[in-house]
């Protein structure tokens, strides 16, 4: 009779394995280029010196290649209070966590703080409460963004402090249809998150280890089985090292964008809807959102290699845009762990004829 029971208990394990194998399988295949809806996500609460408390907001973006664009109104809003509380108006794609804070006074109580938005016909909401168990601190958002792996730390990591940046010029700039605009931010960091950069090779002793140099250089690149292989992670990971990346945050009175005559959706690169061709960046910007697939340009990704830092710690890009309007530009310094941001609102007027 035991021996029949451990049978039928190994036989029912086999089949919730396959059971789950299956599930898995199926949720792998139901990822999205396009044409789902972005849910808001309360990401949980700080305290602040002043008594008061802070709320911290991103969102899921369900499309790997669709970004949409919601103007502050009905679709996009927060109760109780005012509509407008600082979120985006342009989402980009997939998990953008700890993407703003919305301050509430220190007598907020046990109330609710809830953004509505609706998105390709669906509507979501998110809940803020100062719930002792969603109170956030640098540790935590460490974790959450994936600097710490399956969630291991020591003294070291968690004294690590967010980034210092500082805009070089005014907050307010004007710009002409197709002129690039230069932006440049000091960034500043206590180096305690590590790169995992590659030190440089030493150099070449001789002739011949300087022709084997050229010939391995010059070879096609080659990858392992294990490089190849997909990754297999309980968690989210992130490389950490100190970046800099800017990104469209919010656009108002843009034809074809976030404003009363926005056209909702647009995919990655497109010029004829919404406003994800609208503003382009050179140097391309690192991706701020998860983007997890193999050789994408995020630290989410496997292999993907922290930039070199510019000596003097000033970061320039060139931005261009292809439409008049009004934008909200947001730079984030990232040293794999903790961030910073700084906004640049531009005024785009069409170029004279």
């Amino acid at each position: 009779m035991r021996r029949m029971t451990i049978r039928i208990a190994v036989l029912l394990l086999a089949a919730g394995a396959i059971g789950f194998h299956g599930s898995f399988q199926n949720a792998a295949a139901q990822t999205y280029q396009r044409g789902q809806n972005v849910a808001p996500a309360f990401e949980g609460w700080v305290p602040n010196e002043d008594g008061t408390f802070s709320f911290l907001f991103g969102y899921m973006n369900r499309n790997w290649r669709e970004e949409l664009d919601v103007p502050v109104g009905e679709e996009n809003s927060f109760s109780p209070g005012p509509a407008d509380r600082g979120q985006p108006t342009h989402f980009l794609p997939r998990r953008n966590r700890f993407v703003f804070e919305v301050r509430v006074p220190a007598d907020w109580g046990d109330k609710e703080l809830v953004w509505t938005l609706t998105t390709n016909g669906v509507t979501e909401r998110a809940y803020a409460t100062l719930r002792p168990d969603y109170i956030v601190d640098n540790t935590v958002v460490m974790s959450e963004t994936g600097a710490l792996g399956a969630g291991s730390s020591d003294a070291r990591i968690r004294g690590n402090q967010p980034p210092a940046i500082t805009l070089e010029g005014p907050e307010e700039l004007v710009a002409l249809v197709g002129r690039p605009l230069t932006i440049t931010v000091l960034v500043e960091d206590d180096g305690l998150l590590r790169s995992r950069r590659p030190s440089a090779p030493d150099p070449p002793e001789t002739a011949e280890d300087s022709a084997r140099a050229d010939s391995i250089w010059s070879a096609p690149p080659t990858l392992s089985s294990r490089q190849l292989r997909p990754p297999s992670r309980i968690t989210v990971q992130k490389v950490n090292g100190l970046f800099m990346s800017w990104f469209l945050y919010r656009g108002e009175g843009v034809e074809g964008g976030a404003g009363p005559e926005m056209a909702v959706g647009a995919e990655v690169g497109a010029n004829d809807a919404g406003l994800a061709g609208a503003v382009t960046f050179d140097p391309p910007q690192i991706k701020v959102w998860e983007d997890t697939r193999a050789g994408a340009n995020s630290p989410w990704a496997p292999l993907w290699v922290p930039p070199a830092l510019p000596e003097d710690g000033r970061w320039t890009v060139d931005v261009t845009f292809d439409r008049p309007g009004t934008y909200l530009l947001r730079g984030r310094a990232d040293d794999g762990g903790l961030y910073s941001d700084v906004e640049v609102k531009v005024v785009v007027r069409a170029a004279a004829s």
